[in-house]
This record gives structure tokens, C-alpha cells and sequence, in this order.
């Protein structure tokens, strides 16, 4: 893996740092992903001045932490061409926005070359911070988990064993010892983000709820599970707008997804039952504490990882184009995904040999939406999963 350059992902922030235009680049993306391992990729090709420095320490750095860093890379010495600095975490600092952008427009009124980078793992503090202070100051990079060709070329997988080891880096190389594998997936990520991050981005009265929450996800990939039959299943008492919040916690640290209903209105969408999502298969294999080969031989089960499987990289690529994910259900007919790219739909059925109203579904909601197209994945898939713009963009 130390070998491996995510190509795509760091030539786009290359060249946008050696852009005639300076701006703030931002990468956000989920703990163990190979953000940082990148951006120290980026740290040994820069040619000018460089400093990296990480405020993901034991305790919080202040802001003038913060402060001293941006400083401390002003007075590197100056090689003609750009110093380099990149900030790790930089959300976990209080109030780090409002300084970011006294510091960087002080850059601009002096004219100093500094090339600045800052990478976060959580969606909605990093989004926050961006859009209070530092509006028109950056470019975002999104970087996720890892894509089935990602993972075929840095550690050889084949598709079967992508949906049920997922996208992780670090995880994969413990994959041939499997007992030891889940326990790093459960242990230094899945509890990590909600034990530690997601207590950063809000006050979270019931974290033992939230644990529950996740792990009934986890339990029930690309399923459709209304939020009254989550309190049902859930020890801790809660109500339904405290389960959909903490989905929100966990959709913004990268975990989870849950998926609205597409009736063509805005209105009608919002609050609906949600069909969840995980952005990882391997969140789903470590927390169900199966094998590789229980998967194998439960086919019903097989077809949920692939479906979750579809799902998260649908997400995956149409969110960098402003792409929305749906799904759609109306009585016994039912579309696994609907994608709407600008005024384009695509509806899309993941045939996987389960009974949900499959083709039958798929034919009636291109009838009620004619404008649509259908997309039924099935034999395909395996190419699907190495290049999905094929089949989504036109």
C-alpha cells in the first residue's frame, strides 16, 4: 500500500495547487482512507518549502496552535518556487475557520506564495467552517473509501472478496488473518469515529443509542426500515427524531447513508422511511462477525453486500456532480436506486437473484416516469464496479 498513489486523487490536488489561482484546497474524507498517507505522498514530490503538522493530538490544540503553524511555514526558507502547507484534522481546533481566513487573506494582501491544504474526517464540521468563514476561498476534494479497481490494483481482490473486505487500506492488509481484521475495523475505526469523532461534531445525549443505531444499520444494509420499527428494535428509549439525527451523525462522519424515498417532491421525500446504506461493505462484515465463506454460501446475504455494494458507489460518483440517490416504493413495486443527475432520472434494479418486485418494478416506474431510463445491473457488475461513469453519466 505505501507504494500506491490514489493517481486521480492526487493529480487533481497537484494540479490545482500549482493553479495560476490560490486557493484553499480541502480534503474531507473518512479516518483510514489514506488522506494523510496521500498528502505526505504531495509532501515528498513538492519541490519548494514544506510543512506538515496534525491537530489530531490528545488533547485539542488552541487556535494559537494554529496560528504558529501558518506562521512557522511563512518563515520557511523560500525556494522560488511555493511553500507547501498542510494541516491535518484541522477541524477538531475550535473556531479554526474564522483564523483560516484572517491568515489566508493576509496571504493574498501580501502576496506571499504559500500553497495551503487542510483535511478533515467530518463531513458536517469541516462543511461548517467552510461555509461561515471561509466562502469563496476554496476547492473541496472529496476523498472516500476505496473503489473496487482502487483495491484490484494495490492488493489484487477480486470482486467477491471486495464486497465483503470493502475499501479500507489498513484493513485489507490484515485481510488473511480475518478474526484479527474485523477487530481493527470494529476497534480502530468503527469505534474511533463514534465513540470519538461524532462526539465532536454534537452534543450527544444517548451514545449508547448511537452505537445501537449503527449497529442496526450496520444489520440491515440496503434495506428499506421505517424509524418506528428501529425503536421497536433498540433497548435504549429514544423517539424518532432522535434516531434519524443520529443517522445524520453517522452519514456525516462517512459510515452510514440513509436513502429518501424519490415521489418527484421535495416535500414528500424529506422525513420518508429511509432505506440505509453503508458507505463500506467492510463496516458490514466486521459488526455481523461473518466469513468470507458464510457470505458465499448465503446467497440472500451475497445479494445485500452487492446491493450496498452498488449503492455506495452510485453515491460515490455521482456526488462530485451534484447527483442526488433515491430509492423509490410504491405498494409491492420497488426500484433499488433512482439517480437524479440535473433533470435526468435514472432508475436502477440490482439483480441479484431476491424477489422485491425486481423487473416488474422497474417497468412500472418507467411508465410513471417516461423520461426516465432504466438500468438493471446483473451481469455487468463487475464492470460496473471498475467504472461506473460509463453506466450513470451520459
Amino acid at each position: 500500500m505505501a507504494q500506491y498513489i490514489r493517481q486521480k486523487l492526487f493529480h487533481n490536488l497537484l494540479n490545482a495547487l500549482n493553479g495560476d489561482i490560490n486557493l484553499i484546497q480541502v480534503v474531507i474524507g473518512p479516518r483510514q482512507v489514506g488522506k494523510t498517507t496521500l498528502a505526505l505522498q504531495l509532501l515528498d514530490y513538492w519541490k519548494g518549502s514544506k510543512l506538515y503538522e496534525t491537530a489530531d493530538q490528545p488533547g485539542t490544540p488552541p487556535l494559537e496552535w494554529l496560528e504558529k503553524v501558518w506562521v512557522g511555514a511563512r518563515d520557511l526558507p523560500n525556494k522560488k518556487a511555493p511553500t507547501l502547507l498542510i494541516v491535518d484534522e484541522v477541524q477538531k481546533i475550535p473556531g479554526w475557520s474564522s483564523l483560516v481566513k484572517k491568515l489566508f487573506d493576509e496571504e493574498k494582501r501580501t502576496k506571499r506564495n504559500l500553497r495551503i491544504v487542510i483535511l478533515g474526517s467530518s463531513s458536517l464540521l469541516m462543511q461548517k467552517g467552510l461555509s461561515e468563514s471561509l466562502s469563496g476561498r476554496f476547492e473541496l476534494h472529496r476523498h472516500y473509501q476505496w473503489s473496487f479497481g482502487e483495491c484490484q490494483k494495490a492488493f489484487g481482490l477480486t470482486l467477491s472478496e471486495f464486497l465483503f473486505f470493502g475499501g479500507y487500506p489498513g484493513g485489507l492488509e490484515l485481510r488473511k488473518e480475518p478474526n484479527r481484521w474485523a477487530a481493527y475495523i470494529r476497534d480502530s475505526l468503527i469505534e474511533t469515529v463514534v465513540a470519538k469523532d461524532i462526539l465532536l461534531i454534537s452534543s450527544v445525549s444517548k451514545p449508547a443509542l448511537l452505537r445501537q443505531t449503527f449497529s442496526l444499520a450496520a444489520s440491515h444494509p440496503a434495506q428499506i426500515i421505517s424509524y418506528q420499527k428501529m425503536l421497536g428494535t433498540l433497548t435504549d428509549a429514544g423517539n424518532v427524531t432522535t434516531i434519524a439525527s443520529y443517522l445524520k451523525l453517522l452519514s456525516s462522519a462517512f459510515l452510514v447513508l440513509p436513502l429518501e424515498r424519490y415521489s418527484g417532491t421535495a416535500i414528500k421525500q424529506r422525513g420518508s422511511t429511509p432505506k440505509i446504506i453503508l458507505l463500506d461493505n467492510a463496516l458490514i462484515s466486521a459488526m455481523n462477525n461473518l466469513t468470507l465463506a458464510d457470505t458465499t454460501k448465503d446467497t440472500a446475504w451475497r445479494g445485500r453486500l452487492t446491493e450496498n455494494a452498488v449503492g455506495a458507489r452510485i453515491w460515490d460518483t455521482i456526488e462530485k456532480f451534484g447527483g442526488e440517490l433515491f430509492y423509490w416504493r410504491e405498494r409491492n413495486k420497488e426500484v433499488d436506486f433512482v439517480v437524479k443527475l440535473g433533470k435526468e432520472l435514472t432508475a436502477i434494479e440490482v439483480k441479484s437473484g431476491q424477489s422485491k418486485g425486481g423487473q416488474n418494478g422497474l417497468e412500472y416506474f418507467l411508465k410513471k416516469n417516461p423520461k426516465s431510463r432504466g438500468l438493471v445491473i446483473h451481469k455487468q457488475l463487475e464492470d460496473f464496479m471498475l467504472n461506473p461513469k460509463k453506466y450513470l453519466l451520459n
